[in-house]
C-alpha cells in the first residue's frame, strides 16, 4: 500500500486522482529545490502532474526543465507516497500519487520557465527546513541515506 503523507481525506468531499512525478536534484552535496510564488509561496521539491498520454520519466524531465531550468540525467525510482490536498489553481480537491525520482541535473539549459517558480541550490539541513510537505521530506531523508549521495 502507498503510504499517506499530510492530512487524511475529508468526508463528502470528492478526491481526483491525479499522478506527479517529483525529483530529488543533488550535485556537489546540495539539493536543487524549487520556490513558487502562488497560490502559498513555498519551496517544494521539483515537478508536477503527469499529462495524458505521457509517460512518468518523459514528465519528470519536462517539469524539472519548466521549475528548475535544467536538464537531468541518471533518473531512478525513490519511492512514492500520496496526499490528499486542494489544488487551487485547478479548482479541484485531489488525491495526489507522488512518484519521487532521484537525478543529477547536469545542464541549465535556461531560466525556469513555469511562471511564479525559481530555483535554488540548498544544503540538505536546509532543505529539510524548507521542504513544507511530508513526504517530500521523508523522501529527502530516504535519498540522503542512499551512498554517495551527499
Amino acid at each position: 500500500m502507498t503510504p499517506r503523507f499530510g492530512q487524511p481525506p475529508r468526508g463528502r468531499i470528492a478526491y481526483r486522482r491525479r499522478p506527479g512525478v517529483y525529483a530529488v536534484l543533488w550535485r556537489e552535496g546540495r539539493l536543487l529545490l524549487t520556490h513558487q510564488t502562488a497560490p502559498e509561496p513555498e519551496f517544494q521539491l521539483p515537478g508536477g502532474g503527469i499529462d495524458p498520454g505521457e509517460s512518468p520519466l518523459r514528465a519528470l524531465h519536462r517539469e524539472v526543465l519548466e521549475e528548475t531550468g535544467y536538464s537531468i540525467e541518471g533518473a531512478r525510482l525513490l519511492g512514492r507516497y500520496r496526499r490528499f490536498c486542494y489544488m487551487p489553481d485547478y479548482g479541484i480537491h485531489a488525491e495526489k500519487l507522488c512518484a519521487v525520482w532521484m537525478a543529477r541535473p547536469v545542464l541549465r539549459r535556461s531560466d525556469p520557465t513555469e511562471p511564479g517558480h525559481s530555483a535554488h541550490w540548498v544544503a540538505p539541513s536546509d532543505a529539510m527546513e524548507l521542504l513544507v510537505d511530508p513526504g517530500s521530506r521523508q523522501m529527502l531523508r530516504r535519498a540522503l541515506r542512499q551512498p554517495g549521495v551527499i
